[in-house]
């Protein structure tokens, strides 16, 4: 993604986000999970996972925020503010897949961009969330 600041004259209503793949790491899942205080145990115990009816550890939906969050802020740039996200989650994300997300413009109201993200892996919509992104004005840089 890029570094340049995107501003609100800038964005319209169906605008697309590039598509960002992210490598689903059993790494990824459980510093993912440790980082936002998940201790639950399907997040980094592959073997009680398994007990629990999942055929390996899967990524927290904390985690899934996170990389929602950072794909539409990367996008927006450095002095975007996230004000709000929210996120429907769907088949998990387990290691060894990849979850690919995309991005389109959804609302534009004042200061405020509304995105509608999809977060896709091999076996179909693993989040499906909205972002609201605060962005500056082009003469407030």
């Amino acid at each position: 993604m890029s570094e340049a600041q995107v501003t609100i004259e800038q964005v319209s209503i169906g605008d697309t986000l590039p598509e960002l793949e992210i490598p689903l790491t059993r790494t990824l899942i459980v510093a993912g999970a440790l980082a936002t205080r998940d201790y639950e145990d399907v997040h980094h115990d592959p073997a009680q996972a398994e007990r629990r009816g999942t055929p390996d550890t899967y990524m927290s939906i904390n985690n899934t925020n996170g990389l929602v969050g950072r794909y539409v802020t990367d996008w927006a740039g450095p002095a975007a503010r996230m004000v709000r996200l929210s996120t429907r989650l769907g088949v998990p994300n387990f290691p060894g897949d990849t979850m690919r997300l995309t991005g389109e413009v959804v609302g534009v109201e004042q200061d405020t961009v509304r995105v509608a993200v999809r977060g896709m892996n091999s076996k179909g919509a693993h989040a499906i969330s909205e972002v609201t992104v605060r962005l500056p004005r082009g003469t407030e840089q």
